[in-house]
């Protein structure tokens, strides 16, 4: 297996974790764990095991940002901003609609990111660039409509809470960017982590819910959502992208909603209706229109070079 081969199948398979992870959320939630406790859980563990392999790893750099002020405020801004909201809207989104609704409906950031840029930059989006945000909105429409007009079949709620963790999302992606080039990925998502689930934690109390834990399903609901969806998950995912580059490696990663979908139908026996997949379809599409420019624009920098 040739080394860019491995990397793409690290990205595939780190898709398909994230989209394990949305289903048991949606499990554990259908039997009985609160929204509260579980985003606690998910931000404590995940950032108590990921900052465990920064300590193996890293040990000096860890001590260095920690007495850094300027990493800790900045860090704090990205998990309370962008981190804990997104991570909370998009279970709260699980909770309203189901898994694969919730993450196809928060693929829409990065034609969230296109506009903002777009508009930060004052510059007219491109032919292509206009084509996926139609796509996107149409997408988005025939989710929430089942294609008729004046019938919404997501809840006003499950909507809001879907395109919110969009946003949230689009904020996750942007807030960290001069901390991640400086201090690491894994540094700072793991502090933010740490950060966030102390926090939220207290803020919410918690520890007052019932962790509906047993060695049965919920166990491996609550292995698939902190473990595989999250630790697993972005580890090999940075690692495959690393291999494979940022731009292959979220064009590949698009595998997630498709995973999430069908994870929903299997486990969940949820159903989707055949205009439902023509609206995930038109929303996939526009991310890897988005992607796949990127690439192009990518290789054509390096043919110049």
């Amino acid at each position: 297996m040739s080394k860019t081969t491995r990397g793409s199948l690290m990205v595939i398979i780190a898709g398909s974790a994230w989209g394990i992870s949305g289903v048991s959320g949606q499990y554990l939630m259908a039997n009985g764990v609160h929204v509260n406790l579980l985003t606690s859980l998910r931000l404590l563990i995940s950032g108590i095991l990921i900052l465990s392999i920064v300590a193996t790893q890293q040990t000096q750099q860890l001590k260095k940002a920690w007495n850094d002020k300027s990493f800790l405020w900045g860090t704090l801004i990205f998990s309370l901003c962008g981190l804990v909201m997104n991570q909370f809207a998009y279970l709260q989104a699980i909770g309203h609609t189901n898994a694969g609704t919730a993450t196809v409906l928060q693929y829409v950031t990065p034609v969230l990111i296109l506009a903002f840029v777009s508009l930060k930059n004052r510059t007219a989006p491109t032919l292509i660039e206009l084509l996926s945000i139609f796509m996107a909105i149409a997408g988005t429409f025939i989710i929430a409509t089942h294609g008729q007009f004046g019938n919404l079949a997501v809840t006003p709620t499950g909507l809001f809470w879907g395109l919110f963790s969009a946003v949230t999302y689009a904020a996750y992606i942007m807030i960290p960017v001069k901390l991640i080039q400086k201090w690491g990925s894994l540094l700072v998502i793991g502090t933010a982590m740490l950060m966030g689930g102390s926090i939220f934690s207290i803020a919410t109390q918690a520890w007052k819910y019932d962790a509906a834990f047993t060695v049965g399903h919920n166990g491996l609901a609550y292995f698939g959502i902190i473990v595989i969806g999250t630790l697993f998950a972005y580890t090999v995912f940075l690692k495959g992208t690393s291999i494979v580059g940022p731009v292959k490696g979220s064009l590949l990663a698009s595998v997630e909603p498709v995973a999430s979908v069908l994870l929903t139908v299997l486990v969940m026996n949820d159903i989707f209706y055949p205009i439902d997949f023509l609206g995930m379809l038109l929303i996939i599409a526009a991310v890897l229109l988005i992607s796949i420019k990127d690439l192009i624009s990518v290789n054509r920098e390096m043919l110049a070079k």
